[in-house]
């Protein structure tokens, strides 16, 4: 898979909306070296972790809703094989269970 598209089955998924996102994140995280060089506060930098850390989660729940999104309407295709629809929804559990786990 090339840029930022990929393909669920035939049904393309475009997640460069995440893009400006990630950029906002990795600015944050740049902010967090800044603040620890600068010896500030461990208190307002903790806060500015876990705002980090929900930015990141806003975009993996992002990404795992367009996943789903498309897995399902790939597996509900009719040409689509019985063991490629089995493969999606093992996919679908382990990636609901590796959300699970970080919420």
């Amino acid at each position: 898979m090339s840029g930022p598209e990929e393909s669920h089955g035939g049904v393309a998924v475009d997640h460069r909306r995440q893009l400006p996102r990630l950029r906002r994140i990795e600015g944050q995280v740049r902010g967090l070296q800044q603040m620890i060089e600068g010896s500030r506060y461990c208190g307002d930098v903790v806060n500015q972790i876990n705002a980090a850390v929900a930015a990141l989660r806003r975009v993996q729940v992002d990404m795992l809703r367009d996943h789903l999104k498309a897995c399902v309407e790939a597996s509900l295709s009719a040409d689509l094989p019985e063991d490629e629809r089995q493969r999606l929804a093992r996919e679908v559990m382990r990636l609901m269970d590796v959300l699970r786990r970080n919420a």
